[in-house]
């Protein structure tokens, strides 16, 4: 499988070491089957003035088999619990893949919302299921990134 990640830089060997808490799958190496997913993602490095690079991945999808994955078809319930502890830091599980939908501006706020007190789990799970998914996978630990091989980059 192709695998994308929308930067301002070339990633040839992804780390966990510059990832950022507090977001959907928690602390990883944020990537997507999705070329114009990893575009958009490049949009807000290239309003800041630098340059949008996608960096190109090949994932064997048999990689699954070996390790501990958590895939969310849809939004629910159990992937709000799992954004909202992410994204408050409360994450303890171990998992080395995540895959599930991208919360994009409506999707935070709604967890925003709910956070807040303003709507309840079933109006928050209610409000997600009209969303769109897009698709990213995170790569968790170093064991998963080992599984994710460098193609090329290019310049968007």
């Amino acid at each position: 499988m192709n695998l994308y990640h929308g930067s301002y830089l070339e990633i040839a060997k992804p780390d966990l070491k510059n990832t950022q808490p507090n977001v959907d799958f928690g602390p990883g190496f944020y990537t997507t089957p999705l070329y114009v997913q990893a575009s958009k993602w490049c949009g807000r490095f290239k309003r800041r003035g630098k340059e949008g690079i996608i960096s190109c991945y090949e994932f064997d999808e048999r990689e699954y088999e070996t390790l501990k994955v958590l895939k969310f078809e849809a939004y629910s319930e159990e992937c709000l619990d799992f954004i909202l502890n992410c994204r408050s830091s409360k994450d303890t599980t171990d998992y080395d893949i995540v895959i599930g939908g991208v919360a994009n501006d409506k999707v935070f706020n709604t967890v925003e919302l709910f956070f807040d007190g303003l709507i309840d789990k079933a109006e928050a799970i209610h409000r997600l299921r009209y969303e769109k998914p897009n698709l990213q996978i995170c790569f968790r630990t170093e064991n998963a990134l080992k599984h994710l091989h460098f193609e090329r980059s290019e310049k968007v």
